[in-house]
This record gives structure tokens, sequence and C-alpha cells, in this order.
């Protein structure tokens, strides 16, 4: 299954929210919904600077991230990034493919 990163920035009204319900509810909801759509919660973490919220889940492709990526931040509380990350076999694979890129001035 796929692995997905959610880069997550709350705005004012998604501060008051996490300080009202608690960062616990915040990681059960989403546990919920990526199980709900088929996924699993990988973890949640709280971060300082520009991205308030590191979130790695497995879920069952593109459609799925980008669905639950939509409701999120269409609800206005929060801003996402979503990240497909990679497994060194995809990667080592990957090395394999010849593209036939030519780099300019080559």
């Amino acid at each position: 299954m796929p692995k997905y990163m959610w880069k997550v920035s709350y705005t004012v009204d998604g501060i008051q929210g996490l300080m009202k319900q608690g960062a616990a509810d915040r990681a059960a909801q989403i546990a919920q919904i990526t199980a709900a759509n088929g996924g699993t919660l990988e973890g949640f973490y709280f971060a300082f600077g520009d991205t308030d919220a590191y979130v790695i889940a497995d879920l069952p492709g593109d459609s799925t991230a980008a669905a639950i990526s939509l409701a999120v931040s269409s609800a206005g509380v929060a801003g996402m990034q979503t990240v497909k990350l990679l497994t060194p076999a995809e990667i080592d694979e990957a090395r394999g493919i010849k593209t036939g890129y030519v780099p300019p001035g080559a």
C-alpha cells in the first residue's frame, strides 16, 4: 500500500480548535478517517516551525490521499501538502529506468 505524508499548517481557527479539543483528539480523528478510507495511520507528530504537524499514513492510492487532503483543507482550519513517500526498493527500480535525458550543454 502506498505511503503518504501530510504536512499540516493550522489557521488561527484551527489552532483555537486544537486548544479546545486537544492534540490527542486530532490524531484520533485522522486515524479514524484514514481507517474509514481503507488506510492505516503510521504516525502523527506535532512540530515547531512553518509546519504544525506531520502525518504519515498508508493509503489505497493517490485518489484516497487527495480526497482526505481536500476534505481537511476545504474545512478552512488547516492547509495540507501531500507528499507521496517512496521506498528504497522503488528508488532502486527507478534507477534502472533509462529515460534518455540529456542535460543542457552536454
